[in-house]
């Protein structure tokens, strides 16, 4: 049995990059989003990771397709992976990097939910409890604060991406996903989500490619090769071998980043309010993660 470990230095350093590239991957959306539509672009994304993690797979000698329970949970966890990212990439082009990236991350508070209602033994505590109540305040401060550009559209759309991202990790832990290699549960996700997105894009009728300039396909690589190959597979490597809950408390600063770097680079302009709000849920998401004292 692989017994799991505290995190050294080491790994808290990789945790801050990985969450400065999660931080990151909006503006990456909002740049390729000019010259790809969308849906297409989330579908590109997850097709072309999916074939860089099965390579990877065959590789490493992972196996991909025993009798294992897995299938039909994988073809849902796929579907609402789909979903997420559909809302992420649709959204994202309708509102600002620093608010869809804040609306994004309120996924772990209704995860905390969704585990309390429908895994057993992950009944919230006070402390959950007020995390999660914290972080919808913010919830509702930053939909009402009209001062930092954006759009109810697509603050909504951020809000439902939430949703899905909480409920495909609800559907992992309470069936036989948790039993399977984190590989073939991202492949799965992966697969069936670009299964889903390339005919959608078709059906609302997106544009699909355009012209491909530089900083398009830059946007892109980054997207498919640093996010959905290199940085998932390094989160699920951490996971097998540190403590899960002195990592995740690590998670508040991906909003923090996305915000930063939707300043920088996008120019939004955050009012006090919205800082206020992104305040909250990130302090949320610290309480929601805290590991339980022994």
């Amino acid at each position: 049995m692989n017994q799991r470990i505290v995190p050294g230095p080491a790994a808290f350093g990789l945790m801050v990059l990985l969450c400065a590239i999660w931080g990151f991957q909006q503006v990456a959306m909002k740049f390729a989003a000019a010259e790809i539509s969308p849906i297409m672009q989330a579908g590109l994304r997850s097709g072309l990771g999916a074939l860089l993690v099965y390579a990877w797979a065959r590789w490493r000698g992972i196996a991909l397709f025993g009798r294992d329970q897995s299938l039909r949970p994988g073809l849902l966890a796929g579907l609402l992976f789909g979903l997420e990212f559909v809302f992420i990439f649709v959204g994202v082009d309708r509102t600002t990097v620093s608010r869809m990236v804040v609306f994004l991350y309120t996924a772990p508070c209704f995860t905390v939910l969704g585990l309390h209602f429908f895994v057993a033994g992950e009944r919230m505590g006070w402390r959950q409890g007020a995390g999660v109540l914290l972080a919808f305040s913010g919830l509702v401060l930053a939909f009402i604060d009209k001062a930092s550009g954006g759009s109810l559209l697509g603050d909504a759309f951020g809000v439902l991406a939430a949703l899905f991202w909480a409920a495909t990790t609800v559907l992992i832990r309470a069936t036989a996903l948790a039993k399977v290699t984190a590989t073939k549960v991202l492949l799965y996700q992966l697969v069936v989500s670009a299964a889903v997105m390339f005919p959608l894009s078709w059906l609302v009728g997106e544009r699909g490619i355009g012209a491909l300039s530089a900083p398009t396909l830059w946007a892109m690589a980054y997207q498919i090769v640093i996010v959905a190959f290199a940085s998932y597979l390094a989160w699920f490597w951490l996971l097998t071998r540190y403590l899960a809950g002195r990592l995740l408390v690590f998670s508040f600063l991906t909003p923090l980043f996305g915000v930063w770097f939707g300043m920088v680079l996008m120019h939004d302009q955050p009012s006090l309010n919205f800082f206020t709000a992104a305040a909250m849920v990130v302090g949320g998401i610290v309480l929601v993660n805290l590991p339980a004292r022994k």
